[in-house]
């Protein structure tokens, strides 16, 4: 993708409207899902993060190769998966933020689904997030969550898709999710955005069910990567009958909306719903994604998987891992990042492995305060600002061998695989 020299801040505005010609290659996970004519995808828009990143890395051969390919062009890659859509800047799970991940690049669009009391399946992060980020607790269904705003004074609102119909569900509006804690009025709790976010884009936020996501993907010529998330088993068990059903349930809406397994990577940090869609849908679960919680900062630490695990679930069926990308990388003598031993341990059982989530953390200062995906670099000896966040990135696609990545802003990883030739 090289091209002729031009400077960063003009190919911040060529970037913004470069369209690309897509191909499909054969491969199932580079599939192009809705382009059977064959024309090109005139609607990929990179924006200026990428190249304003690229810009302040240190010089040398990453920095050269990143920048060679300022002036794209730039295409839709299964590399760059929207997490949540594009939830850095756009409410998380809402039409705007998967059109957003989508325009982006992003190959693959996520909706985390949960249920309403009258078993719809919905997109959300969780099953009781509406609290913070909907506008649910200035609104009259404030009344129906479990523990209404303001709450008591050692327990904070708590607001369930499954408090809701799938009716008074669509009336609410998606935001930022954040709170303030302690507020005064309803007002003021939904407050709290971060100020390495922004609240820019909460004019709208169309919250969405599985279907309408499917149906937007299909329009966007995007792949789906819907999680089954957990939740109240008291009210699965009501709704659903049990936790398979649950999980059979979310594989039938893909089926009635007529979705190519192909084009889906179906996931959920629960093993049994791994293991029910691999025995009893074979074709979805073929590229089942088992997300690997992972956390030596958790209270206790939540620990890799063992060797004998890895393998174990590799005779189970199991082709794709996903662990969270602070527990693929390292930092060596040299102050370099490299594959950490798990990374290495991962792919030597044979499993593909994707990843979660870029561009979620507040790096204007480095890895030591960026909190959880940068653990692997406590002092910020490797990564000590926002642009250093490629080089995280290079090992984790050319020495660590990742098939994706999860990212809050979809045009920072589109960027990336685009000028490294990764479809």
């Amino acid at each position: 993708m090289r091209s002729r020299p031009t400077s960063i801040a003009v190919a911040a505005v060529v970037a913004a409207f470069a369209a690309t010609a897509s191909t499909a290659p054969a491969a199932d996970i580079n599939r192009d899902p809705g382009n059977s004519s064959g024309r090109p995808d005139q609607s990929i828009q990179l924006g200026p993060r990428p190249f304003y990143l690229v810009q302040g890395m240190d010089d040398g051969p990453l920095k050269n190769k990143l920048a060679s390919c300022q002036a794209g062009p730039f295409e839709r890659t299964d590399f760059s998966i929207g997490h949540r859509g594009a939830a850095l800047q756009f409410p998380e799970h809402t039409r705007e933020a998967y059109e957003a991940g989508a325009r982006m690049g992003a190959g693959i669009v996520e909706c985390d689904v949960t249920f309403t009391k009258d078993g719809e399946l919905v997109c959300r992060h969780a099953e009781c997030d509406l609290h913070t980020t909907t506008n649910i607790v200035a609104t009259d269904l404030n009344a129906k969550c479990s523990v209404p705003w303001p709450g008591s004074t050692t327990v904070g609102p708590k607001c369930c898709t499954s408090d809701l119909t799938l009716t008074e569900f669509k009336t609410l509006t998606g935001k930022m999710d954040s709170s303030v804690p302690g507020a005064l009025t309803p007002e003021e709790y939904l407050g709290g955005t971060p100020d390495w976010r922004t609240d820019l884009y909460e004019g709208r936020g169309t919250l969405m069910t599985l279907r309408e996501s499917i149906a937007l993907n299909k329009q966007n010529r995007v792949k789906h990567t819907p999680e089954l998330k957990e939740g109240n088993p008291d009210r699965i068990n009501e709704v659903f009958g049990s936790q398979a059903a649950y999980a059979q349930r979310m594989i039938d809406v893909l089926k009635e909306e007529g979705v190519d397994p192909r084009d889906v990577f179906a996931q959920s940090f629960n093993l049994d719903d791994i293991l029910y869609w691999i025995k009893n849908d074979p074709e979805f679960g073929r590229q089942a994604v088992y997300l690997d919680d992972v956390d030596p900062t958790a209270d206790p630490p939540i620990p890799p998987l063992s060797h004998e695990e890895l393998v174990k679930i590799r005779q189970e069926g199991v082709n794709i891992l996903a662990p969270p990308f602070p527990a693929l990388l390292d930092v060596n003598a040299d102050d370099e990042i490299v594959p950490s031993a798990y990374a290495q341990d991962i792919k030597s059982v044979g499993l593909d492995i994707i990843t979660w989530t870029f561009e979620r953390s507040d790096l204007r200062k480095g890895a030591q305060d960026a909190g959880f995906y940068y653990y692997f670099d406590p002092e910020g000896r490797a990564i000590k600002k926002d642009s250093d966040m490629y080089k995280a990135l290079d090992v984790l696609a050319k020495r660590v061998g990742i098939r994706g990545i999860f990212s809050d802003w979809a045009a920072t990883v589109t960027y990336y695989a685009n000028c490294m030739g990764l479809k």
